[in-house]
């Protein structure tokens, strides 16, 4: 562990000195000359995470799929039609104020092309907010060959040019998730596989113009102990930033959408706010550099209440990074179940929807109390073999 500690010293250092030791596996240290990245957003890459990681403001993550879209849609009775996923997602990018709370939104590709059902595009209603626009890039998860029954995150291919038709369309950062199963092992090839693919995502981001979201999720699912999700949480960190070192990835101008290191959701103990904010700022200060601008965790299938108290204490301490959120279920799930898909409904869940931005808002800046959240607000919402 202190070896890999070591290694991750030597790689930050490379974006603070441009020139140094760049260790390779197998062999010794040896002294190269790193070129400053020549990509013309450079500058554009620094600003933008910087404007996402402002305090009091986190993300919201509305890319869902089609098909999982679809899923929320039907726990409302709605049929997964592009006009139904049209008017939830207006609802969501239309709430007066959200600016106040949300510096980001996540969309899926059909929603980056969307407009209102008055005419305005949904990046422009963003835009009018302060928020910036984001866009989804990876294709999903299939099975990885020869893995123990693991997964790999496919979408590489034709990414660049993707990128940058997103960046036309006014997208300015990029998200990419893959995933890392404890119970599977994880084993070293799915570990690889996933640091290799967001390094290689990461960089075609930067040179197209989007900020890139680092998300390698640590599953909740298994009974394992929050000693164990720390073990592998610190193994895959420090593979995920060798490999970002190794593909000229500026760490100034990415931001991360870690899991937080919490036990298995099937563990008999469950851990406190406070010991979860201890074993996650153990793996943040352990593997991640300070020169990244921004830690947006996702929820992971934790209820609305428990992913806000969590994050307020993480933030009772400094932090090298603004520490906050990127949260999907966490922030909608009440929100859907306020709207229920009647037009009438659409103010009282807006309303909904910035009471759950304004409480991790608090939570951001390290002043969020749980008084008078709703029952409805504290169910967990995890979903064994969770897909999306």
């Amino acid at each position: 562990m202190a070896m890999a500690s070591a290694k991750l010293n030597t790689l930050s250092s490379q974006w603070i000195a441009h020139s140094t030791f760049s260790p390779r596996r197998g062999s010794s240290p040896r002294r190269v000359s790193l070129p400053i990245r020549a990509s013309s957003y450079q500058h554009e890459l620094v600003q933008t995470a910087k404007s996402i990681a402002t305090p009091g403001r986190g993300i919201l993550a509305i890319d869902e799929s089609n098909a999982t879209c679809g899923k929320r849609l039907a726990s409302i009775g709605l049929d997964n039609t592009e006009v139904n996923r049209q008017a939830y997602r207006q609802l969501l990018l239309t709430t007066p104020g959200l600016g106040e709370y949300i510096s980001g939104a996540i969309l899926f590709e059909e929603t980056l092309y969307q407009s209102t059902t008055d005419g305005k595009k949904f990046v422009d209603c963003l835009r009018d907010q302060n928020i910036v626009p984001g866009i989804k890039v990876d294709k999903g998860l299939v099975p990885l060959p020869g893995s123990n029954n693991e997964s790999w995150c496919q979408g590489l291919d034709g990414l660049a040019s993707r990128s940058a038709e997103y960046y036309k369309q006014g997208a300015r950062f990029a998200k990419w998730r893959t995933v890392v199963s404890i119970p599977c092992g994880p084993s070293a090839l799915a570990v690889k596989e996933a640091a290799w693919g967001l390094a290689r995502y990461a960089a075609i981001s930067q040179d197209n113009g989007l900020v890139p979201i680092v998300e390698p999720e640590i599953l909740l699912d298994g009974d394992h102990s929050i000693e164990r999700t720390l073990e592998v949480a610190e193994k895959v960190w420090s593979e995920v930033f060798f490999y970002l070192a190794e593909n000229n990835v500026m760490f100034e101008g990415i931001l991360l959408k870690p899991s937080m290191v919490t036990p298995g959701a099937e563990h008999k103990e469950k851990a406190s706010p406070e010991t979860i904010a201890k074993y996650t700022l153990t793996l943040l200060r352990r593997r991640v550099p300070p020169a990244v601008p921004g830690i947006m965790f996702l929820s992971g299938g934790q209820s609305e209440v428990e992913a806000t108290l969590n994050l307020n204490a993480m933030n009772q301490s400094p932090n090298p990074w603004h520490v906050s959120f990127s949260y999907a279920r966490a922030l909608q799930n009440t929100v859907l179940k306020t709207w229920k898909g009647h037009p009438e409904n659409v103010e009282a869940a807006q309303k909904s929807l910035l009471v759950r931005a304004k409480a991790n808002s608090l939570a951001q800046l390290g002043r969020y109390s749980a008084e008078g959240e709703s029952e409805e607000a504290k169910k967990g919402m995890f979903v064994k073999g969770y897909v999306y």
